[in-house]
């Protein structure tokens, strides 16, 4: 049966299409991020009334991040963001739109944090970078004109693999209204359902994903540790409420919607959104997609909902 994209992504696909596919058993680290930086520009997203770059404080020194400011008067409730990109590739700048529209939509301040990448600093850099980062935030959440009490956690990709494994480490000692990953990549070595049924032709691939999996873990057996698969935890109790985001053709769509599932069935409040006919990373897409504001309006509605206050809901 043929996959039944919507006519944005069926366009998108068909044009990408006219160009030779990326090899992955020779492609380097530097070729990709360099490839990707040649590729034009994604929409800028929504505008803000500020974007200030500061560092925070990682898990072997400072990293570098953004923070975005919506217009209003705060204080603000504070949303900390990781970004994806198989934790080889991407930053700060590749994810600026989603930062943007979120800050904008949900009425918070949105900490876009840079962790450091593989191969160059392997797992568990990266999740330890992230936990550092939220439990300086959380520190330091006054200073940044936030909240203390009203802190989120978002990531897309592989940035909702790090939102999810400092959700698990840091309960009980850092409080979070909410996590909301956007079609996360949380477990590095499954190669089961939706993998196998969107391996190919569907943007991502499982050559991909493999690749990135080659880079970020040292070896293979660092897959089956929570850190690295966070799908992989068993107790889930006390973790943050979640909202989770899947693309239906999406190689990690199964992942995402296992989550919640079994988050749900550890009694914490999940909700997963399954967006007919996208693919993975549909959300950075906005100006291509247009699928992308709507589902950006709906993350942004599951913030603001998250930082109401009982008597601000009522």
């Amino acid at each position: 049966m043929p996959f039944e994209f919507d006519p944005q992504v069926r366009a998108m696909l068909d044009a990408m299409a006219q160009f030779p596919p990326l090899d992955f058993n020779t492609i380097t680290p530097e070729a990709y991020r360099a490839l990707l930086a040649s590729q034009p520009p994604l929409a800028s997203g929504d505008t803000v009334a500020e974007e200030r770059e500061l560092s925070v404080a990682g898990a072997a020194g400072p990293l570098p991040a953004r923070l975005y400011r919506p217009h209003g008067n705060g204080p603000w409730p504070l949303t900390v963001f990781f970004h994806g990109g198989g934790f080889v590739a991407c930053g700060i700048e590749t994810h600026h739109n989603i930062c943007r529209s979120l800050a904008n939509r949900a009425g918070t301040l949105v900490l876009s944090v840079g962790y450091r990448l593989a191969p160059e600093a392997r797992f568990p850099a990266a999740a330890d970078d992230a936990c550092a980062a939220l439990r300086w935030s959380a520190a330091h959440a006054a200073e940044l004109g936030a909240l203390p009490d009203k802190l989120a956690v978002a990531g897309d990709s592989a940035g909702g693999n790090l939102a999810a494994v400092a959700c698990q480490q840091l309960r009980g000692s850092v409080a979070l209204r909410h996590q909301l990953l956007l079609y996360p990549y949380l477990d590095c070595a499954d190669e089961s359902g939706s993998w196998r049924t969107f391996a190919q032709g569907c943007f991502l691939t499982d050559d991909m994903l493999r690749w990135y999996a080659r880079h970020y873990l040292p070896n293979p057996r660092h897959a089956a540790d929570v850190r690295a698969s966070p799908l992989r935890q068993r107790e889930l109790a006390g973790v943050a409420p979640a909202t989770i985001i899947t693309a239906e053709y999406d190689p990690l769509r199964d992942q995402g919607e296992a989550y919640g599932a079994a988050m749900q069935r550890a009694g914490v409040a999940s909700a997963v959104h399954r967006w007919p006919g996208q693919i993975h990373g549909f959300m950075s897409m906005q100006g291509l997609l247009g699928t992308a504001d709507a589902a950006l309006d709906l993350a942004a509605a599951a913030l603001r909902a998250a930082f109401a206050d009982e008597r601000e809901a009522a």
